[in-house]
């Protein structure tokens, strides 16, 4: 194991393990949604790969954590690609500071 590298062996928790109750979208999120579905290309994947996701977040807050935009994103690729999150098997995130209104998300979908 590499130095840095450590390993606690607990059962990782789901979201929907963590969240007592229903949750429901914001005004907000369903904006973003909708808008996303319209933007999003139209990209040929092999819908059975394990895949691996490439983000970048392009946030104009130094405050946003770096996994804020990762599952309205999954969610949106999803709806529009048929995309099911547990094809994902490798994720690698990144976070840019730009200048307000220069908010942007940039990501790839590779098949392993």
């Amino acid at each position: 194991m590499p130095q840095n590298q450590r390993q606690i062996n607990i059962k990782p928790l789901s979201v929907n393990q963590a969240w007592a109750g229903r949750r429901f979208k914001t005004p907000k999120y369903k904006a973003f949604e909708k808008e996303m579905l319209l933007i999003l290309p139209n990209i040929k994947i092999d819908l059975n790969a394990r895949l691996r996701l490439d983000v970048v977040f392009g946030y104009s807050s130094r405050a946003s954590d770096i996994d804020n935009g990762l599952k309205p994103l999954l969610d949106c690729l999803q709806k529009k690609l048929g995309i099911n999150d547990n094809k994902i098997y490798e994720l690698n995130v990144k976070k840019d500071i730009v200048k307000k209104g220069k908010d942007f998300i940039k990501f790839e979908i590779i098949e392993l």
